[in-house]
């Protein structure tokens, strides 16, 4: 995959987030500003999304740890776990936001 690719693809992923989020009903505040995705919840936690796109990953750091996502068939994956990035996002959401939520693309 190309630098250009990379950036569609991670952008598609942050907008997708975005929708997920508004969808979701929950009250969580969300600003995304330049590759970076910022999820604040009621409890002033936070969730921060963001390309690094010199290695063509998504990281994403919660309250608890920051994991590393790389792009394999056509799936986000932590490179450590293996998780599959909806899941993990939802399980992460979901602890910060203190109620259950299950997080997917459109």
């Amino acid at each position: 995959m190309n630098d250009s690719q990379y950036n569609l693809i991670a952008e598609a992923l942050l907008l997708a987030i975005e929708e997920a989020i508004e969808d979701s009903g929950v009250d969580i505040d969300y600003e995304g500003v330049g590759g970076l995705l910022t999820l604040t919840f009621k409890n002033n936690s936070k969730v921060i999304i963001n390309k690094q796109a010199p290695l063509q990953e998504i990281w994403v750091a919660t309250k608890f740890n920051g994991h590393h996502f790389v792009l394999t068939n056509d799936s986000w994956t932590d490179k450590r776990s293996g998780e599959e990035f909806w899941q993990f996002l939802s399980n992460a959401v979901s602890t910060q936001a203190e109620t259950e939520l299950t997080l997917s693309a459109q």
